[in-house]
């Protein structure tokens, strides 16, 4: 098949926080699939002055292209549900993968979904939603690592570091690696905040490697709650051992104590990732363990091919339509951003920018008027009308 992917290359669409796992291992998974794939990138802002130019370069690209799958992976209100519409029509089918349904699926997942036509989440919790909001095409899926970038674990004895974390600084992360740290524990950190910087995807691989344990942290941005991150899968999946953070349902995925380690406070960590230290027998066999369970199980591989084979079914004789444009154009016109709205932007930016700072005050306005748009206004947010993205195109 054919295969569009609309993501972005990197984190947030900013190259500071370096790439993304949906670009650095969803299109190499797709490739050793078989399948033909194009890029198009929708979360950086740079390329264009709005979305109605980014949305139409979308479309642009789907009739040029002619694909067979579009699969989409939102931050929020990048792509309009009429270009979905829009694309759908002329016989793409559109998937998209949703990452966070743990605390955005009300906001989010839950009033674009019916729009799509497979819409997968790695919340392990949220099919029994999808399916009690009559959303019959969700599927349950996963984080995981590529097959490409598979590598055995190397012995303890041949590992540089003794504990590594990759992944940005946020919540109580920081805290956390200062507590190994004062235990006496050296531990090196990876990422957006911290002073070692970001990593690209082959060095964060190589690093898990050559470490005798890498950290993972499963608390969400902004504290909201515990998730099973990409990297329970990617740390094993590289070579590396695993001591992670206990989130729901990581037993579904991994047998603690065997394949990874999992701890629940800043007591346990620290006791475990000494003990591994100590004892480099057992630390090889989990990380042994660990790797070869994602082998068999968690390859970007085995989860992309489960999506696509949950696709509808095409007709082999149904051909690619032209985008309608004139609808389009008609979408754009309800994106206009009036006279009044650039007062209420003002309005709002001023009065945030006096609580949160000048660099900080349009982000926190956009968050304001999302969190009373998307209770108000519902499926409309997501759409060319929706209120935060014609207002703030930058902070979206």
């Amino acid at each position: 098949m054919r295969i569009l992917c609309v993501f972005g290359r990197h984190n947030y669409g900013d190259p500071a926080r370096g790439e993304g796992v949906e670009y650095s291992q969803f299109i190499p998974a797709l490739e050793a699939l078989g399948h033909q794939v194009v890029f198009f990138e929708s979360f950086s802002r740079a390329g264009y002055r709005g979305f109605d130019e980014l949305n139409r370069a979308l479309l642009k690209r789907v009739e040029v292209e002619r694909p067979d799958v579009v699969l989409t992976v939102l931050m929020m209100a990048e792509v309009w549900l009429e270009t979905i519409a829009l694309m759908r029509e002329t016989g793409v089918k559109v998937a998209n993968w949703s990452t966070d349904d743990s605390w955005k699926y009300a906001q989010f997942a839950r009033l674009i979904a019916k729009d799509f036509d497979a819409f997968a989440t790695t919340c392990p919790d949220a099919p029994a939603w999808y399916a009690r909001d009559g959303i019959s095409h969700c599927i349950a899926t996963q984080w995981a690592a590529a097959a490409r970038d598979l590598a055995a674990p190397l012995p303890a004895a041949q590992c540089s570091l003794d504990v590594s974390f990759v992944g940005s600084c946020y919540g109580k992360r920081a805290a956390r690696i200062d507590s190994l740290r004062a235990a006496g524990i050296a531990v090196e950190c990876f990422g957006h905040g911290w002073p070692n910087g970001p990593v690209d995807a082959s060095r964060m691989r190589s690093i898990m490697r050559d470490s005798r344990v890498s950290l993972n942290f499963s608390e969400g941005g902004g504290g909201t709650g515990l998730q099973i991150k990409a990297r329970v899968f990617e740390v094993p999946g590289a070579g590396g051992l695993l001591v992670t953070e206990s989130a729901p349902h990581l037993e579904r995925y991994f047998e603690p104590g065997r394949e990874i380690a999992a701890f629940g406070d800043d007591r346990q960590l620290i006791d475990i990732v000494r003990s591994l230290l100590l004892d480099p027998g057992r630390r090889d066999a989990m990380a042994r363990a660990g790797h070869a369970r994602v082998q068999r199980e968690h390859t970007y591989e085995h989860r992309l091919a489960a999506l696509l084979d949950a696709l509808p079914s095409t007709p082999v004789s149904q051909d690619h339509r032209d985008v309608e444009w004139q609808r389009f154009e008609a979408a754009v016109r309800r994106h206009q951003c009036t006279a009044w709205l650039r007062a209420l932007r003002a309005v709002l930016v001023g009065a945030a920018s006096l609580i949160w700072g000048r660099s900080r005050g349009p982000r926190a306005a956009r968050r304001m008027l999302f969190e009373l748009c998307w209770r108000v206004s519902g499926r409309r947010t997501y759409t060319a009308a929706g209120l935060p993205g014609r207002l703030f195109y930058r902070e979206s």
